[in-house]
């Protein structure tokens, strides 16, 4: 059963098992309430009852959010039972998800309006993943599904292995293989740089623990070899 955590200032997160390639990951979404009560849905987890009866209870849902081109498993389901909700996504998730409805691109040149003083949005270009992360004003929080993960450890030992072997056991950073998904090294560091001038110290991420602090030290860090 999902339990909203709530990071104040209008933020909440919740957390649900995931399994990727083997590998215990889990994975974690994130609400926020914005100025006029209506929620935005930042990687939404599987819809259950439970899920569905702590969002309701925060206000109505009229932004989904796919956030990249591998954090949208849940999207469709959370559009039919919300259809009023305006549904976000990367522009190269049209031809990977034909069954989904998307009403906006993720643009950070052109946010949506009911966002504005609200939500900035930087597009992390140079990658693979085609990610769009936000800061969120209110919470000074950055969020963002794949730029880094943070575990301490696992109780499962592929999954530990995985950790250690990436140099991320333990402590916050890129996983040596997702590296491989940085194709142009200059645009990345550019959009970094572009992020990196937001305000924000809290980072929800979406493997592994949240970042309460410290989020732009470790994402220097963690991009050094940019």
């Amino acid at each position: 059963m999902a339990r909203l955590t709530s990071h104040g200032d209008g933020l909440w997160t919740a957390t649900q098992p995931l399994s990727f390639l083997g590998l215990h990951i889990g994975t974690r979404m994130a609400v926020v309430r914005l100025s006029g009560g209506d929620l935005y849905v930042h990687s939404p987890i599987a819809l259950d009852d439970a899920v569905r009866a702590e969002v309701d209870a925060l206000g109505p849902v009229r932004h989904v959010v796919a956030p990249n081109l591998y954090h949208h498993l849940h999207a469709r389901q959370w559009v039919q039972d919300y259809p009023d909700a305006l549904v976000h996504a990367p522009a190269g998730l049209a031809k990977k998800r034909p069954d989904l409805r998307i009403d906006r691109v993720l643009d950070a040149t052109e946010p949506e309006p009911s966002w504005a003083g609200q939500l900035d949005l930087v597009n992390i270009e140079g990658s693979m993943l085609g990610e769009t992360v936000v800061v969120h004003r209110a919470s000074r929080s950055l969020l963002s599904c794949d730029l880094i993960e943070n575990f301490r450890t696992s109780d499962h030992a592929p999954t530990r292995w995985y950790l250690k072997v990436g140099g991320i056991h333990g402590k916050p950073g890129l996983h040596r293989l997702l590296r491989l998904a940085v194709r142009d090294k200059r645009a990345m560091r550019a959009s970094l740089d572009r992020l990196l001038k937001h305000d924000f110290d809290r980072m929800v991420l979406a493997h592994g623990d949240v970042l309460e602090r410290g989020a732009k030290d470790v994402l220097r860090e963690a991009y050094a070899f940019l």
